[in-house]
Formats: structure tokens, sequence, C-alpha cells
């Protein structure tokens, strides 16, 4: 939960070329490529100019920033979703139920909403409801979406993030090991 998280920017890029190569997949293997080399390149320019540092430190400096915030990345994509009533299996609400259920806002804090954006962090039931909206969209909507909810007896879920934190730490054997894999929702949507 606190270590796993730092190895994902080494290994995402390493398992998504590994599985387009698996599909014998070589168009979209050599765009991937060559996007994630130039977004690399770019980024790593980019933190050699404003910080003056060399190739060697800025790639460090841009690979220590991403793992440390892959930790509050991947906390939050479990915290907004798993031990909501979506996923039980034997009493799965109706689809707008469903959207109502099946996620969680965490309150503003300007350190997530800057480095993840408003419909990952506390408009994320907005951005099910309506995935299509940009943040800033999710944001204008979100009083209304709240009120709507909340008038109709359908729940609004909003908790802290180290709420949430504690919540997953006391109950993890509940929600992860005891938990059948995720291949058994696919498709719960």
């Amino acid at each position: 939960m606190f270590i796993a998280p730092l190895v994902l920017p080494l290994l995402t890029p390493v398992v998504g070329l590994g599985y387009l190569v698996q599909e014998r997949r070589w168009r979209r293997l050599s765009q991937c490529s060559v996007l994630a080399f130039l977004g690399l390149a770019s980024q790593t320019l980019l933190v050699m100019a404003a910080a003056k540092l060399s190739a060697v430190k800025a790639l460090l400096v841009l690979l220590l920033s991403r793992c440390v915030m892959e930790i509050p990345y991947l906390h939050i994509n479990i915290f907004q979703h798993i031990g909501l009533p979506m996923y039980d299996k034997n009493n799965k609400p109706p689809r707008l139920h469903l959207m109502a259920n099946g996620a969680l806002n965490l309150t503003r804090t300007w350190l997530l909403d800057l480095n993840f954006g408003h419909s990952l962090i506390n408009c994320h039931t907005e951005h099910h409801l309506f995935p299509q909206l940009s943040d800033n969209m999710c944001l204008k909507i979100k009083p209304a979406v709240q009120e709507y909810l909340q008038r109709y007896g359908l729940p609004y879920h909003e908790k802290d993030y180290t709420e949430r934190l504690n919540y997953f730490i006391k109950n993890y054997k509940d929600l992860m090991v005891k938990m059948p894999p995720i291949t058994e929702f696919v498709g719960i949507q």
C-alpha cells in the first residue's frame, strides 16, 4: 500500500509496451513509444532548464516526483470505490443509484487538486455521472448534483483523505484480502 506504488512509474510503460508486443500491435507500439519518448524528453528538458540540472539529475527528479505522487494516486483510486455499496454483488442498485453509491468525493486539498484535478479528487461522483465533462465543469455542477441526490434520498459520499486512509488501513483485510478477484466485478457497471 505504501511501497508497491513506488515502482509503478517504472513498471507502467514496460507493462503497456509489453502488452502491445504480446498483442502484435506494432503500429500502436511505435506510436506509444514515440509519444512516451517525446513526453519524457520534453519534461526532462523543462526540468533541466527550470532547475539547471543535468539530464540524469532531471530524470531522477521526474522519477522521484512521480513515485511520491503514485502513493496518493493509488490510494485515491482505491478509497473512492472499494467498500461502497456498488460492489455488493447481491444487492447492486440501479444505474443512478449505482453511480451515487459507486464513487466518493474527497474533500479539497490543494496538493491533490493540483496534481490530480477536480474530477479525480473532489468531483469524482460528478465525473462518474457525467464522464465527458471537464474538471472545471464538474466543479461547477457539483452543488446541483449534491442537492439533487440528497433531495431524492440518494447518497452523496464525501470524506477526507486521512479519514479514508485510516478506514482502509483498519479494514484492509476485509477490503483487499478477502475480496474475490477483480475479474468477478468486470462488467458490473
